[in-house]
């Protein structure tokens, strides 16, 4: 297997270097007017998500309440937890607003197609991933900015995490609901040209990622980041990685869930969602210089997470093959 970045990584790689390169072209009130054209574009791709929903698989995965509780105490118990200790035993090591990144990783709900392609390719319980990743996406509306608002509080004394949950119900939530609503009419559409919703998605995250690394090198944050403290942030991910795969494997067993419902459990449990948390974070950090360095442990997870789950999903269809071929 190879692990060569593709191209979105290597577009996103690019998007940073044009930030620390061109900052005055990315900024909110920019040239590019980015932050009118990334609102836009947010409520767009969230239409589409909604356009895009099949309940009728989500209905088909409401069954087996102990893997659900596992993903989402998972996603918004145990690794809130991880990033409140985190957060408040190394403020003295790290900025404050990469600290506050790590939170932000820990808060934010589950991939939806990532976590639901690894339990496929896995021979996983795909049902449940798409059950789980879909609730955990709307759960995250809510208690994403109700978490933030634990150690924003701390920093930042103009958070509102009723104003978050509204600008988030508006910008993100209502178009979701409305893109439900029209999926009977352009259902035919999106199932034609269903790679739109991947481009448009991803075109919408690289925006995110230019105009928030952008602003923090108009803002001078990066002067105050050294290469040691870069060193610490990819450690401390890959140690949230780790953390995240051994509970989930060690709760799976314990509740003696089946091997399909363990893969779909890793996979939903221990992934963070970029095309959630890019939106999200536009919203809760609107106009905060030190939004590159509140993104960067999200842009490092996503990665490494995405690697890491490759090879273990290998490792499990191998297992569940080999558990088909007893039977």
């Amino acid at each position: 297997m190879k692990f060569l970045p593709d191209r979105f990584v290597l577009l996103m790689v690019l998007a940073v270097i044009l930030a620390l390169i061109f900052p005055q072209i990315g900024v909110a009130d920019g040239p590019l007017k980015l932050g009118m054209v990334t609102d836009f574009g947010i409520a767009l791709v969230f239409f589409l998500h909604g356009a895009n929903l099949d309940k009728q698989k989500l209905i088909t995965g409401l069954k087996n309440w102990r893997v659900h509780l596992l993903i989402q105490t998972t996603t918004f118990v145990v690794f809130p937890i991880l990033g409140l200790l985190l957060f408040f035993t190394l403020n003295k090591v790290l900025p404050e607003f990469l600290l506050l990144g790590f939170f932000f990783v820990a808060a934010l709900p589950s991939t939806v197609s990532s976590s639901v392609a690894m339990t496929a390719l896995a021979k996983g319980n795909v049902p449940v991933a798409v059950f789980n990743a879909t609730l955990s996406g709307l759960l995250g509306m809510v208690i994403t900015p109700a978490l933030m608002s634990i150690v924003t509080a701390t920093g930042e004394s103009n958070f509102s995490v009723l104003d978050a949950m509204l600008d988030i119900a508006i910008t993100l939530l209502l178009p979701f609901i409305l893109g439900q609503l029209a999926r009977p009419f352009i259902k035919s559409f999106l199932t034609k040209y269903k790679s739109i919703i991947t481009k448009i998605d991803r075109t919408v995250i690289l925006l995110i990622v230019f105009s928030s690394f952008a602003e923090s090198t108009a803002g001078g944050v990066w002067s105050q980041f050294s290469v040691g403290q870069f060193a610490i942030t990819i450690g401390l991910v890959l140690v949230f990685l780790g953390l995240a795969f051994s509970y989930t494997i060690f709760a799976s067993k314990r509740l003696g869930l089946p091997l399909e419902d363990e893969s779909a459990s890793v996979f939903c449990g221990s992934t963070k969602s970029l095309a959630n948390g890019a939106p999200i974070a536009q919203i809760l950090f609107a106009g905060n210089p030190n939004m590159g360095l509140i993104m960067l442990p999200l842009m490092l997870y996503h990665q490494l997470q995405l690697m890491a789950c490759a090879v273990m999903a290998q490792r499990y269809a191998r297992k569940a093959s080999v558990l088909e071929a007893e039977a």
